[in-house]
């Protein structure tokens, strides 16, 4: 929830404090938090703002946009942006002796569900990242499974023209920029 006032703020926390407890519940401390927000100051002329956090897999920050004006950001989180990336390795290396149809069918699915949900403007370099690093992957791990070294990088953009990689695309429009 975001709020003007520092006093609106604590009085919601307190408000939902109270609110939780009325059904037994209470909040994490470390989990629920007043986190301050506002835009840097006028006169800071870089291209970073104030302290950044991060909030359901996502690094909420301050950046500059194009108008020259600061607006907030999200982008994927680095911890959850390195484990979906030994996931995706960890897969490849289990599953390389399965049929290419296979692979590719479940990788896709993959690629799409972290897709669906880290697809927010902002954070397409993330997205990217990740369809890269997999594509980067799977075809090491397909080079190892004979001792025969024939999968060039030539031939396997070729099977991937063949086997049609999935595309990141922005699902959710989270800030109007």
């Amino acid at each position: 929830m975001g709020f003007k006032s520092r006093q609106d703020a604590e009085c919601v926390m307190q408000m939902l404090h109270a609110r939780m407890e009325e059904y037994g519940l209470k909040l994490h401390p470390e989990k629920t938090r007043l986190v301050p927000i506002a835009p840097p100051a006028k006169g800071t002329t870089d291209g970073k703002g104030p302290a950044t956090f991060d909030f359901l897999g996502f690094t909420v920050y301050w950046a500059r946009a194009r108008s020259g004006r600061w607006s907030l950001r999200m982008k994927t989180r680095k911890a959850r942006l390195q484990r979906a990336l030994k996931a995706l390795g960890e897969y490849c290396r289990r599953h390389r002796h399965d049929p290419l149809k296979e692979q590719h069918a479940a990788l896709s699915r993959r690629l799409q569900g972290h897709n669906n949900y880290f697809g927010v403007n902002g954070n397409s370099r993330a997205i990217r990242l990740v369809l890269e690093q997999a594509e980067i992957v799977w075809r090491k791990w397909l080079c190892r499974r004979s001792q025969r070294k024939r999968l060039t990088w030539k031939r396997f953009r070729a099977f991937l023209k063949v086997f049609r990689s999935h595309r990141p695309s922005i699902r959710v429009q989270v800030w109007a920029t």
